[in-house]
């Protein structure tokens, strides 16, 4: 199965589409952008030079995905939410060579209409409620919301709130997975 390329849609010479990939009406995918497989790109997304998709991303309508913006696979990015590239923009100043990269680590979900500030990490399997503004680093499962995005709590690698005992273990209330909580930090206990 070969990548799905709506005939609205603009796929620049030298850009890397993974198989089984779907870009719909009014994208513009550039050059020198990766797009694994099995990504799904919503109606009007812009992919950047340089910018890199992991495998099964799915980039819901409206996204910006500006160069520097790296998504490790399964990540989710709502509709309309937001990536800078450049800390002081200005129109006329020059900052290309300013740009800062922004890493979504595997499995994070940013809702929809939320800012991710450029020069960012966002951790594996985090979530960013809609409309937050994050303004700095994301711990792996951690759930942020708010203006600027503050810490409210824990989730799984399936998007459930944990709630960690006396003993810093909690069990996902959906796949019934472990997690420990140690020293601000949340880890998977593998089986």
């Amino acid at each position: 199965m070969s990548a799905y390329i709506h005939e609205t849609a603009v796929v620049d010479m030298g850009a890397a589409i993974g198989e089984g990939a779907k870009i719909w009406h009014f994208c513009h995918v550039s050059a020198r952008s990766v797009i694994g497989s099995n990504c799904v790109l919503g109606q009007n997304v812009f992919v950047a030079d340089d910018v890199i998709l992991g495998n099964n991303v799915k980039v819901q309508n409206n996204v910006s995905l500006y160069t520097g913006v790296v998504c490790d696979d399964d990540v989710f990015l709502g509709p309309s939410m937001v990536f800078t590239n450049v800390m002081n923009p200005r129109s006329h100043v020059n900052r290309k060579n300013e740009f800062r990269q922004t890493h979504v680590k595997k499995g994070a979900s940013v809702g929809a209409n939320a800012t991710v500030i450029c020069g960012v990490s966002l951790g594996c399997y985090c979530m960013v409620g809609a409309g937050a503004v994050v303004t700095r680093n994301v711990p792996d499962y951690a759930l942020v919301a708010g203006v600027p995005a503050r810490w409210k709590g824990w989730v799984s690698r399936a998007g459930q709130k944990l709630d960690f005992a006396d003993n810093n273990t909690a069990v996902c209330s959906q796949t019934g997975e472990k997690y420990r909580l140690c020293n601000g930090k949340v880890e998977r206990v593998e089986d």
